[in-house]
């Protein structure tokens, strides 16, 4: 047997447990293996309800190696999922490429759904961007949204496929306003709304971070010596009860760069300002260079700065299927109590 089925079985076996506990939960999207602390760095391999999308950062995948850890994965789960490869080693993964270790079947690149926490989301394992349409490594967050929403006025920023949003409309928040720069993220936001039809409607504004939150906040919409802004949606300054800040590790446009490496604050001290008296901001960094305590203390000293004090924090790992053997996963996530 070779060494990354090895890997992969042992990775499968770890995870029995929380598989049955994931699917007593209404979940069927998780991370089946995380090569770069399981045995294959660069390999990820994920299940997205009837799909299993299998992805290469740094070295292409031989096809019978894909097609020994596809029936790897259906004997152990007991399924027969559709396959989907993205080579992302190879610069453009967006396209189907002539070898056939690329091409899935057409019902594997067909619109398909799957389940987390109950709800219904749209799965595409293949589209015009790179990243799947839910980042299974945020799932507690949308949980701890879900349990702790309820009547409450929730703001979901850098909202990509609103994932956090429809947990709190799920959660019984009395109204939700997903916010993200891409019409297209918004428009996979939609069709999660409609795949969840007992859920109440959600509110998309279409906008870029900074002039947005700055009106939230009621801060000047500043701009780059020299540039003409663009146009922007405007907005009334409000405070929301439950707000989520999960940015993109680095963009930029005319009015402000997202680096969360050197200046995570001017993205939270915003955030922090949009946050009620006595609210939530849920925040996020996806930096692996960045360390959980470094950061927290960052975040603490700029909510100080800000006049909105941190009461109480909580960290919140991702699950199980996103092992970490220094315990500083990637993802790092702080729950403030305003």
């Amino acid at each position: 047997m070779s060494s990354l089925n090895q890997a992969l079985r042992a990775a499968l076996d770890q995870r029995q447990d929380l598989l049955g506990q994931l699917h007593q939960q209404g979940t069927d999207c998780y991370r089946l293996f995380h090569g770069s602390q399981e045995g294959a760095p660069g390999l990820t391999v994920d299940r997205y309800g009837p799909q299993l999308l299998v992805q290469s950062f740094h070295q292409s995948l031989e096809r019978d190696a894909l097609l020994q850890l596809h029936g790897i994965v259906n004997e152990c789960l007991g399924l027969d999922t559709l396959l989907v490869y993205n080579d992302r080693a190879r610069g453009n993964s967006r396209v189907d490429r002539q070898d056939t270790v690329y091409q899935a079947d057409e019902a594997a690149l067909q619109d398909l759904v799957g389940r987390e926490w109950g709800l219904n989301y749209r799965v595409r394992g293949r589209h015009a961007g790179q990243d799947p349409l839910l980042f299974l490594d945020l799932r507690n967050a949308r949980g701890w949204v879900k349990e702790h929403s309820r009547h409450k006025s929730v703001l979901n920023l850098f909202a990509y496929t609103c994932g956090v949003g429809l947990s709190a409309a799920a959660g019984g928040a009395r109204e939700v306003c997903n916010l993200d720069f891409a019409e297209g993220n918004l428009a996979v936001g939609r069709e999660n709304g409609l795949l969840n039809p007992d859920l109440p409607p959600m509110d998309f504004v279409q906008s870029d971070y900074f002039p947005a939150i700055r009106q939230l906040a009621g801060l000047p919409i500043s701009q780059r010596r020299g540039q003409k802004l663009p146009g922007y949606v405007r907005l009334e300054q409000r405070q929301y009860d439950l707000v989520l800040l999960d940015p993109p590790a680095w963009a930029k446009s005319a009015f402000g760069t997202v680096d969360l490496l050197r200046d995570y604050q001017s993205l939270l001290k915003p955030a922090l300002l949009t946050t009620a008296e006595n609210g939530v901001l849920i925040c996020c960094n996806n930096l692996a260079k960045v360390s959980m305590d470094d950061w927290r203390e960052q975040v603490l000293r700029c909510a100080e700065k800000a006049g909105r004090p941190v009461r109480e924090w909580k960290i919140l790992t991702p699950g199980s299927d996103f092992p970490s053997l220094d315990q500083q996963p990637p993802l790092k996530t702080l729950i403030l109590q305003l």
